[in-house]
């Protein structure tokens, strides 16, 4: 190996390092700001003389998962189902109905504007007349999600679609290569960071779709329960509830996030 050779090599190893350190760094203060938050809060309710139906100790709320009256696994398992399987058809029929419009003009002037008109509808007054068409549950707190996440990944997908270079496009129909070849060898690569920008707001948006749908009608759930002991004051319970929603939503972020820095360049990323 040359001496260039060799002063590339170690640039890039303390580059690679620096990275490392920055991201450990980042995440050490992210760490340390909610350690300190949960610090603060348990002693100012400790030193305060505010009832815990107000505001409960980190303490309390903890203590509320060792109770088997809230079944809080079975509920975080039903909200998880609703909040995965409506993520997951949205992004199946958002790249699938981008992908379709990029193809025909004629359809995207048709539906387009008749999918914008109706993601303007208001999804908390939506969700009384799905409940009315398809009863309550599972599958119906689904589609409200679904509902919620699709408009976004259609949207970035659509945009991703048009922004992949005419030229690569012409070339694969001059050399008479089908549309699938088309969308997998070209476009797809080429409009791979729209699409994640739109699944990591949809992403965000779910855990809101699974939670209308529970408030609405549902007889499980975590946001059914947090209802439930809305009755008895119970606000540890309900911050409890609160964290595990948010806990299953960081859990979809990062599984998208994973994705992404699997399938997308770090150069894509950045731009």
């Amino acid at each position: 190996m040359t001496a260039t050779g060799i002063e590339t090599s170690r640039a890039t190893d303390v580059s690679s390092a620096d990275a490392i350190r920055a991201t450990a760094l980042r995440w050490a203060a992210v760490v340390a700001v909610h350690v300190g938050l949960i610090i603060v809060w348990e002693a100012g309710v400790k030193l305060s003389s505010l009832p815990s139906f107000v505001l409960p100790a980190p303490s309390d709320i903890l203590a509320t998962l060792g109770k088997r009256n809230y079944s809080w696994l079975d509920n975080a398992r039903v909200t998880a189902i609703e909040i995965v399987g409506g993520y997951l058809l949205a992004v199946v029929a958002g790249i699938a109905l981008a992908l379709v419009f990029s193809w025909s003009r004629l359809l995207t002037l048709a539906i387009f504007p008749l999918l914008v008109t109706l993601n303007m509808i208001p999804k908390v007054a939506l969700g009384p007349l799905v409940i009315v068409w398809f009863s309550y549950g599972i599958g119906t707190n689904m589609l409200i999600t679904f509902s919620l996440c699709f408009f976004p990944i259609l949207l970035t997908t659509l945009r991703g679609l048009k922004e992949v270079e005419p030229d690569l496009l012409d070339l694969v129909r001059s050399l008479k290569g089908s549309r699938w070849k088309m969308f997998r060898y070209i476009q797809l690569p080429g409009s791979l960071p729209y699409i994640f920008s739109g699944m990591k707001v949809a992403a965000i948006l779910a855990v809101a779709g699974a939670v209308v749908g529970e408030f609405i009608a549902s007889d499980r759930g975590l946001a059914y329960l947090m209802i439930q002991v809305q009755a008895a004051l119970d606000t540890a319970a309900m911050f409890m509830a609160v964290i595990l929603l948010t806990l299953i939503g960081i859990a979809l972020y990062l599984a998208v996030l994973g994705l992404e820095l699997w399938l997308v360049p770090r150069d894509a990323r950045r731009s």
